[in-house]
């Protein structure tokens, strides 16, 4: 079966993929666009993991203030490299978490960052730490993808290890 250029076009604009992973995974997928989305969403988490060994010493801090200057962000985004640091792609990213961190106020980066005694207290584990660690999260521009699969996306496209550091909330009269 071949594969249209309008379906390679709208699942790259989907995913931010290549065109050959694309194209490749819209094979593997007979064509079901939401499939091959899928696809590239797992083989970009695949990536991520063999990747996060490499040394991170470059990266942005992105800062973000809300409208009407009541809530504000700052955040640390790792790359491996002054290049992929200063990409279009890696600055939507870090930009994007800001916005999510500024609208979703995690409390914690990831879920082993939870501390039991706090798990201890809640009466859904699962979802205190969807609600309350930013990579599980879902993501408030493509809710059907966690910050986890974003990362994994961008890790896949620009082909660096990348890692979300450290980020802070402030809400003018919060302590």
């Amino acid at each position: 079966m071949g594969i249209s250029v309008e379906a390679i076009k709208e699942l790259r604009d989907m995913t931010c993929a290549s065109i050959a992973h694309c194209k490749k995974a819209l094979e593997e997928a007979d064509g079901d666009l939401k499939k091959a989305a899928q696809l590239l969403r797992k083989k970009g988490l695949e990536i991520a993991a063999k990747k996060q060994d490499r040394a991170v010493k470059e990266g942005r801090i992105e800062a973000y203030v809300h409208h009407g200057n009541k809530i504000g962000v700052i955040l640390e985004v790792d790359c491996e490299s002054d290049f992929v640091a200063r990409n279009e792609d890696f600055t939507r990213f870090t930009k994007d978490l800001a916005m999510q961190i500024a609208a979703c106020s995690p409390q914690y980066l990831k879920k082993e960052d939870v501390p039991a005694e706090v798990l201890k207290h809640e009466k859904s584990e699962k979802d205190f730490i969807q609600a309350s660690c930013l990579m599980e999260q879902a993501f408030i521009k493509d809710p059907s993808i966690t910050i986890s699969d974003y990362l994994g996306t961008i890790v896949a496209k620009l082909g660096e290890n990348i890692v979300i550091r450290r980020f802070m909330r402030y809400k003018v009269g919060e302590k």
